[in-house]
């Protein structure tokens, strides 16, 4: 068996424990690599552990394209074999191509190349790619997300030749990760759960979940504790937080760090690279912007109110670009949902804890001019917003199952693994919204036992470990290892691997 890794920038040394320990305990023995970030790529061809027999760089494959000429017979041979029924999907996914964002702090939106430029950057990575899987036919393909040209050209072509896909995903249950074969549901769950719905099969799983459910019920908690309101920067005074000696000392270190970068590594060439310049701009731009704050445009929340609930998301990410691609603009959503609602009815729209720091006045106050829509402040915590909600309502986010949990009707504008359920309502034509609204307030039914054998089905197809802190924070690699082992084994049985036997003495 041979596994393909997406090795996305700081991933790669998560994914490389993986590979390690799919080699010690499972006996793979082949791996090729499609990396992200040139620390990373360095890293793998240097490493003594696993001897990958391919790795390309995408930042390589990328510069590639100032001496491409644009074959459009090319383009419409790959548009004919690959396309999503057409090629811009790939594209519009990848959000430094599309906004020069990841290299540019949002709220930048400017892409810095033509629309000529983005065809022959995807017709070479196109061409790398195709050549890559040709030559190395890998067996499976380890992900972490669906986030660029490159990475939607080898899930797609993974499907195309049948190669088994495992894209990681956090559940919605606290530490369980899941492995999927789709980048917006969760597969083998989803397929267990219709199993067990249908025949009303009730396991130690099941067991499990109830417990869960209660627990939740009694005192809810984020499936990401990193996101709660406690933790992340939300009002003025932890925005302004980097004016602290220790803070203000920290940051010119750092900037001084991305000076010694840029003069002394080859990184000041790739495309995904920030310049120290626009760090520096852009974090300025944000700080002077956290010095005004939105205190005074949020409005006091009344939960005896009859409302409806928008959780706006962070951005940019998949969950928008590849998730819901057809309602990125997240303004737009807020307008159809507030105009879909009863008379007497309010909208409350709470933003993303990550994105208080980042996101504009415009943005708020643009929301504010719509008569019906309440914008309130980050620092509630969405459970106590949920609890008196008579309808939830985001693009793909998880207060959607928050909501599902505290049994509440819920409208969705994206594709999640939540859709699976009949409690939820997509909204597949926007015309069609008010109707939803309306089926949902007046006609919804509430299912524990859908809830019940769904999260069931997730913990029966999940691993149990801390993958973020593992991914983000850890820097023993032994302990990262070690960590990452449930994740390894789940794996091991999607690809039906046994473990070595020990050799007989």
């Amino acid at each position: 068996m041979k596994i393909c890794m997406l090795l996305q920038r700081r991933f790669a040394f998560v994914a490389h424990h993986i590979a390690h320990l799919l080699q010690e305990t499972y006996g793979v023995s082949e791996f090729c690599g499609y990396a992200y970030w040139r620390p990373s790529y360095d890293f793998l061809r240097t490493q003594k552990d696993i001897q990958y027999s391919a790795l390309l760089l995408d930042e390589d494959i990328h510069a590639t394209y100032k001496q491409e000429k644009l074959d459009l017979d090319y383009l419409r041979w790959l548009e004919k074999e690959f396309g999503l029924p057409y090629l811009w999907d790939y594209m519009a996914i990848d959000r430094i191509l599309m906004f020069n964002q990841m290299v540019r702090e949002y709220p930048h939106n400017t892409p810095r190349n033509t629309h000529e430029e983005m065809l022959r950057i995807l017709q070479v990575k196109a061409k790398a790619i195709l050549a890559f899987w040709e030559k190395e036919k890998p067996d499976a393909l380890v992900l972490p997300n669906v986030g660029g040209i490159g990475a939607m050209l080898l899930f797609q072509l993974a499907k195309k030749h049948g190669a088994k896909i495992l894209h990681i995903s956090p559940t919605t249950v606290r530490d369980n990760f899941t492995v999927s074969e789709t980048y917006d549901s969760y597969s083998g769950a989803e397929e267990r759960f219709k199993r067990t719905f249908a025949s009303g099969e009730r396991d130690a799983y099941y067991q499990q979940a109830q417990k869960k459910l209660l627990d939740f019920r009694a005192k809810p908690v984020s499936y990401n504790a990193d996101l709660a309101p406690d933790k992340q920067p939300v009002n003025r005074l932890r925005q302004l937080n980097f004016l602290q000696p220790k803070n203000f000392l920290n940051s010119i270190r750092w900037f001084f760090q991305l000076l010694w970068t840029h003069f002394t590594t080859r990184e000041r060439f790739d495309y995904s690279y920030i310049h120290p310049w626009y760090y520096l701009v852009d974090h300025i731009k944000r700080k002077a912007r956290n010095l005004r704050g939105a205190n005074d445009l949020y409005v006091s929340f009344d939960p005896k109110v009859d409302y409806a609930f928008f959780a706006l998301h962070l951005e940019p990410e998949v969950a928008l670009l590849l998730q819901a691609p057809f309602v990125t603009d997240q303004l737009y959503a807020v307008r159809q949902m507030a105009r879909s609602l009863p008379v007497g009815y309010v909208l409350y729209v709470k933003d993303h804890p990550q994105m208080v720091p980042f996101r504009p006045r415009t943005f708020y106050k643009e929301l504010k001019k719509i008569p019906n829509v309440r914008l309130i402040s980050p620092t509630i915590v969405s459970f106590d917003i949920i609890k008196h909600a008579k309808l939830v309502t985001t693009i793909t986010g998880s207060v959607i199952w928050e909501g599902l949990l505290l049994g509440k009707p819920a409208i969705v504008f994206g594709h999640q693994f939540y859709n699976a359920l009949s409690m939820v309502k997509y909204v597949a034509e926007m015309e069609k919204l008010p109707y939803l609204v309306k089926e949902q307030l007046t006609n919804f039914k509430y299912n524990e036992e859908e809830i019940l054998h769904y999260m069931a089905a997730m913990l029966a197809d999940s691993a149990e470990l801390r993958y973020t802190y593992l991914w983000e924070r850890e820097t023993d690699e032994e302990k990262k290892k070690a960590g990452l082992k449930p994740m390894a084994d789940l794996m091991a049985r999607k690809l039906n691997l046994t473990p070595k036997t020990a050799p007989t003495l």
